[in-house]
């Protein structure tokens, strides 16, 4: 436990960003009663027929340190899906974060990255040359978000994902942000 809460307050202090990633659903599209800014006694009316429109997953990355959220809904989500959407919005993060201030000897950086994999009962096996470490990305122990392809895609762009242990979602932040974001995207 101590590894992901080190990410959230030792990560940010040693100059990484810390993002967290998770996808919720599936959702049926449709409404739900929910708040609503009617008069009182005069309820909004809608129709009861149920009609089915398929699922939605959102998939969603969140900065805890600022409470920026990159959100999308999608009504599928098999790796090619998400693995380029995540590249897409790491690759637009990674752009936005400012340059290392300086690139680090190759041991010490070394050291930084397998600094992460402390604790954790099956490490990653590193490549031999790492870029400067720049982001922690905190998601859980999905096996398509241990695809070589994507994790190699995420080491070359300074990128350590540190994986939520099985049963520990609660590890990661962003679920509370998809809580909330559901309930107001479904509510009427």
């Amino acid at each position: 436990m101590e590894h992901y809460q080190d990410a959230y307050t030792l990560g940010e202090q040693l100059g990484l960003a810390v993002w967290t990633y998770d996808e919720a659903g599936p959702f049926q599209p449709r409404p739900l009663a929910g708040q609503s800014w009617h008069a009182q006694g005069h309820p909004q009316r809608h129709s009861s027929h149920y009609v089915r429109c398929g699922t939605v997953k959102l998939l969603c990355l969140f900065h805890p340190a600022d409470g920026r959220v990159r959100a999308k809904g999608v009504t599928r989500c098999p790796n090619p899906i998400l693995h380029t959407w995540l590249q897409e919005q790491l690759g637009a993060i990674v752009a936005t974060l400012p340059p290392p201030s300086c690139v680090p000897a190759p041991e010490p950086n070394r050291l930084l990255w397998q600094r992460w994999q402390e604790g954790l009962q099956v490490r990653i096996t590193l490549a031999e040359a790492l870029p400067p470490l720049r982001l922690l990305l905190v998601m859980d122990n999905l096996t398509g978000h241990k695809t070589p392809n994507f994790v190699l895609w995420l080491f070359a762009h300074g990128i350590m994902p540190l994986y939520t242990p099985l049963g520990g979602s609660w590890l990661n932040m962003v679920e509370s942000v998809q809580r909330i974001l559901k309930r107001r995207a479904l509510e009427w």
